[in-house]
């Protein structure tokens, strides 16, 4: 059993938990999901990893191409690519702005309790792979504080969770309007097949909004 696929059977990517965890996330930043295509969307949005034999780099980056198919099927090509951008990397490869469902899926990690992620990445076996590919993805990027560099460096799971989670909280207060992703660095030969697209469409279909929610959700940055 290939590491995507133990992800998504019982580990960070759960189908049981991590869809409900982007639900959570999406009432925080949008208000309540009540289109019932977000919900498949939440569902299928990182099916792709089954049979992926690694979470990050060239292979683990097209994993958004799955759920992106089969919401296109479902619900036209807007809704495929509300789907296929929720990947910061991918999209930034493409020259591709973000979808919300993006930074939806992001304030899901950070809201996952700790003593919930990590025995989910322990028992699936990602968790080695993400240390190491946040340490390299740190270095050089000047949008991580000196202390999340420190954690993210550090060989304490606890610690470097900690680290990631400040950085990744601090991007979704960033980019949860719906800004430009300038803090995601990525090139496109990093992703197989890789093609820079000048389609800059939006990826929000409709029923979709990504407004805040009246007045803001100021409990965020206590997270």
């Amino acid at each position: 059993m290939t590491v995507g696929t133990r992800s998504v059977l019982f580990g960070v990517h759960n189908i049981f938990i991590h869809p409900l965890a982007v639900g959570i996330a999406w009432w925080k930043l949008y208000g309540r999901p009540l289109d019932p295509r977000l919900w498949i969307a939440f569902l299928v949005h990182d099916i792709g990893y089954l049979g992926k034999s690694s979470m990050e780099g060239p292979i683990g980056e097209t994993h958004v191409e799955l759920g992106a198919r089969v919401m296109q099927a479902l619900f036209g090509l807007s809704w495929g690519e509300f789907c296929r951008r929720h990947s910061r990397y991918y999209a930034r490869a493409r020259g591709l702005p973000i979808s919300p469902l993006c930074v939806a899926d992001k304030l899901a990690f950070v809201l996952t309790p700790d003593w919930l992620y990590l025995p989910l990445a322990r028992a699936s076996g990602e968790l080695t792979e993400y240390m190491r590919h946040a340490k390299e993805r740190q270095a050089g990027n000047h949008h991580f504080t000196p202390e999340e560099a420190a954690h993210l460096s550090s060989a304490d799971a606890k610690v470097w969770l900690q680290g990631l989670k400040s950085y990744t909280l601090r991007w979704v207060m960033e980019h949860r309007m719906g800004f430009e992703d300038r803090w995601t660095t990525a090139e496109a030969h990093h992703v197989i097949g890789a093609v820079k697209n000048d389609e800059q469409s939006s990826p929000v279909p409709a029923g979709a909004s990504r407004g805040p929610r009246p007045g803001g959700d100021t409990s965020l940055h206590k997270q």
